[in-house]
């Protein structure tokens, strides 16, 4: 613990009298009245801050800076934060490993002690993104897309196993365990930690976007860069601007047909209007009272898709009845209660006289909120239920965009005829072939899952099925879900229109949905149709679910069997019926359609206690493959030079080398807006016809064993010839989707990794050019590795996604973004210039530098590095190597 601060009054005091040796730091004590006006989140800042307060990496102005808050609400103040873990998921907890090793290897060879490469700030590592739903509708598909699991991973696991020996202070969670997020909330969440005789509140990062979560259980947790991480799991506190606080005042009572998913959807697109990228938003008001902490987790959990750092519910009594409910003890939850009531961190959220100051208020009445999805191309895009057909009808025509597809009218009632199992059926234009109950988001809330189960009973009984060529799949987050599905009875039912267990994971969420029937895969392209894809998840980017479904919609599990059911996305559920049965009857949505009070009665009588400490009492020891899987044991990992899933990356090759001016630099890629991490470094199947196949296929592979991009991430030769490598990647200079660019010395028109390789023989440095959100999306290391190793030195766009910023400062990739009021099509810039950086020696946060092109205009931009720490990063080459000069000097 760090040296208290000063003050007139010591902090440090037992929790309980009878128990002097357990502490706490008492903030009450502090006897500011500027502490009790502050967010809640903001209090957990504080706390970390005087709790490690050493005069170094904390100090007490840093503590001063928090404290004084309200009144730096209009500037840029910067503080470290030390969370008390990290969580990681496999994707992104591979390539934290590999570096992790060849750090240790980069230490050896500057002469410094290798272990002391090694987690200080403990880690888990929950194994949940390798999973694909390779079978289903079979009742043996959740064991054959296991076995295939561990066919296709067995190296990156055994990888894995080797750190989890070789790492003091890192967990592995074995595969098929459950979704991150979701083990998180109801295992791995302490709530408030009891360590080295200190109580403090729980706080965490994460390698993946929605690690916010957490935030619904009152543990204040967002997602960081895989590098950003590493670097906490290695002592060094998080260098981040105090941000603004939004407080969302939830007031209201919602429709007893209204669902999470319908609230968080509604949330996500206000707040998207309001304006909340970079800063935490807080909820409060009598709102939050009436929601579950499986509601408040489902809308903390698309805190990225929103835009915010943070999604905050302080904890109050329905936290604890959670924490209860999921196994915790009488002793754990005695401590918890009275440690948040002694720092003034427990909330009633009827007592309007604990409401603190908020940057700004907006407020959301519950009421109002009315059933709907999101699509076709982007979660903020919200549609009323009602208004799904004409919405999508009306994008069909509209020009190619996030809300276009531009297909000609005379062609909007095609259908193309396809056979499937000895019958005929008839794909057209927002057909549905893809209808998948996925993702921590949903999977998490009891209320939706066993509404969905309630739906499949109804529709069942009414005499309703789905089409068998539709691709139907159910991934729980955890095995708890499996069993209250059971114990109540719906699973039954569920398996009956084909959503059967298919895995534990991510799956469709994160693109491993799996190939679709060669039939329809035909059809789709014959007819060049936008499918549908419907699933009860996150993110619906473009080329992420499936290539082959180009419209793909979020929505709660009960509507994504619904519009299984329907086979089309074209139906308006009030006026139209969702099916017809075998005996000519019109059935309606409102007819199989479960009430809040029918699921809530399900939900008290089976979600209990016990299920959850029986699946998580074995869940480090049930998967037997895991268990007999042989690891190395020694502290440097041997490299296989025939890998081609890990390999030593040459991250740390220019160790000693300082950063330069960039000269004379080619334009790569020209972008417009709302570029993501999917565009940028996909985490999907690897296309046959694709740079990192071809580098595969040399290699003796063939197309069946190349698996995904997301689990090559530890071999940086797949990585590279994957980045950019989306195929609805929309390049300027083309000016169509494709993951290819022109050379421009040549005019040749190559894919994106030949081109910039041929750059790189050539010595010539690489920019991006791009627009507004460049970054948006999944938390994604690679999307920032993979440009470095292209030999991208810097990127111009009019704005960030806060974690892709920071990655790029961590790989020592300059962000640089346009004064205000400036584009590239404002100051005219094709992107065939040349531009010259020059970076001044004398380098200050975010400050201005021109930009120098061959035809001799010259424009200013800001240079993102947004505190002196990121400056101390970027001047040794990134995050990485500042660490690593820093390990080897210790």
């Amino acid at each position: 613990m760090g040296a208290e601060i000063k003050t007139d009054t010591p902090l440090i005091e037992p929790l309980d009298s009878t128990d002097p040796k357990k502490q706490f730091y008492n903030l009450s004590k502090l006897g500011d009245p500027r502490y009790d006006r502050l967010p809640f989140s903001i209090r957990v800042l504080l706390e970390s801050a005087v709790r490690n307060c050493d005069g170094f990496l904390v100090k007490c102005s840093d503590v001063e800076s928090i404290l004084n808050w309200k009144q730096t609400q209009t500037q840029t103040v910067e503080v470290p934060f030390r969370p008390a873990r990290v969580i990681l998921q496999d994707f992104t907890g591979v390539p934290a490993v590999v570096d992790f090793a060849a750090m240790r290897d980069a230490v050896m060879k500057l002469g410094g002690d290798p272990e002391k490469i090694n987690p200080v700030c403990p880690a888990d590592l929950v194994i949940d993104h390798s999973i694909q739903v390779d079978f289903n509708r079979k009742s043996d598909s959740l064991q054959k897309n296991q076995d295939l699991e561990f066919d296709r991973n067995k190296e990156r696991f055994q990888f894995l196993k080797w750190g989890s020996k070789a790492f003091r202070n890192m967990r592995i969670i074995p595969p098929g365990s459950g979704i991150v997020h979701q083990v998180n909330l109801e295992y791995l969440a302490r709530v408030v930690f009891n360590y080295d005789g200190y109580f403090y509140p729980d706080s965490l990062v994460g390698t993946d976007s929605h690690t916010t979560m957490i935030d619904g259980l009152g543990v204040l947790g967002w997602g960081v860069g895989g590098i950003e991480a590493e670097a906490v799991m290695l002592g060094q506190p998080i260098s981040m601007v105090l941000p603004e606080v939004v407080g969302y005042k939830l007031s209201g009572t919602p429709d007893k047909f209204i669902t999470s998913t319908d609230i968080v959807l509604t949330v996500t697109k206000h707040l998207r209007q309001v304006g909340v990228v970079g800063k935490f938003v807080e909820f409060f008001g009598p709102g939050v009272a009436q929601l579950s902490i499986a509601d408040r987790a489902t809308i903390a959990n698309m805190c990225p898709e929103y835009g915010a750092t943070a999604a905050f519910f302080p904890v109050d009594n329905v936290s604890i009845q959670y924490l209860k409910q999921t196994g915790g003890c009488h002793a754990q939850l005695a401590y918890i209660t009275k440690y948040l009531k002694a720092v003034a961190m427990f909330r009633d959220y009827n007592d309007v006289s604990q409401d603190p100051d908020y940057t700004r208020v907006v407020e959301l009445d519950l009421s109002t909120v009315v059933p709907c999805c999101s699509g076709p191309k982007r979660p903020q895009d919200r549609i009323a239920v009602s208004d799904m057909k004409t919405d999508f009808e009306t994008c069909l025509g509209a020009k190619v965009g996030f809300k276009g597809f531009q297909v000609a009218l005379e062609r909007h009632s095609t259908g193309v005829p396809f056979q499937f199992d000895g019958k005929e059926y008839t794909l057209s234009h927002g057909s549905v072939v893809i209808a998948a109950i996925t993702s921590c988001t949903n999977t998490s809330n009891p209320s939706v899952m066993l509404g969905a189960g309630l739906l499949a009973k109804k529709a069942i009984e009414c005499g309703l099925s789905v089409k068998p060529y539709i691709k139907t799949s159910l991934s729980p987050g955890s095995g708890v879900v499996t069993t209250y599905l059971k114990e109540s009875g719906v699973m039954d039912y569920l398996y009956q229109l084909g959503f059967e267990v298919v895995g534990y994971g991510c799956m469709t969420c994160i693109g491993n949905s799996g190939p679709l029937p060669e039939p329809v895969v035909n059809a789709i392209t014959q007819g060049d149709l936008v499918a549908a894809g419907v699933l009860s998840g996150n993110r619906n980017f473009e080329g992420r679910v499936h290539p082959n479904t180009r419209a793909n919609y979020l929505a709660s599990p009960p509507l994504v069997i619904a519009y299984a059911i329907a086979g089309t996305v074209r139906i308006d559920f009030e006026k139209e019926p969702v099916a017809i049965n075998s005996e000519g009857k019109e059935i309606f949505l409102r007819d199989i359609w479960p009430t809040r009070e029918e699921i809530q009665a399900v939900e008290r009588t089976f979600v209990i206690p016990s299920m959850f400490k029986e699946v998580y009492e074995k869940i480090e020891k049930v998967n037997e493959r895991w268990n007999s899987l042989v690891a190395p044991s020694d502290k440097l990992y041997t490299w296989d030079p025939k890998s081609t899933y890990i390999k030593s990356p040459p991250f740390f090759d220019g160790l000693l080398k300082p950063p330069k001016s960039i000269h004379d630099a080619y334009v790569l890629l020209n972008f417009g807006d709302s570029v993501t991490t999917d565009h940028i470094s996909p985490a999907g199947n690897i296309a046959r016809n694709s740079s990192a196949a071809r580098y595969l296929t040399n290699r003796g592979l063939s197309p069946r064993d190349y698996n995904s991009y997301g689990s090559r991430r530890g071999n940086d030769d797949v990585m590279a010839r994957g980045t950019f490598a989306n195929i609805r990647l929309f390049n300027k200079f083309l000016n169509k989707q494709a993951p290819q660019t022109i050379h421009l010395p040549t005019g040749e028109t190559l894919d994106v990794f030949d081109a910039a390789e041929r750059y790189q023989q050539s010595g010539v440095p690489l920019l991006v050019l791009a627009g507004k959100e460049y970054g948006s999306g999944s938390s994604r290391d690679w999307a920032a590795k993979g440009p470095f190793l292209l030999g991208i030195k810097a990127v111009v766009a009019e704005s960030y996604e806060r974690i892709h910023r920071s990655n790029l400062v961590g790989m020592g990739v300059i962000p640089l973004e346009y004064l205000e009021g400036d584009t590239a099509d404002s100051l005219g810039l094709t992107g065939r210039e040349r531009y010259t950086i020059i970076i001044p020696e004398q380098l200050t946060p975010r400050m201005i530098v021109d930009v120098k092109l061959d035809t001799g205009k010259t424009f200013q931009v800001r240079m993102r590095f947004d505190t002196d720490v990121e400056l101390a990063y970027f001047r040794h080459g990134g995050i990485l190597n500042y660490m690593i000069r820093k390990m080897s000097e210790n």
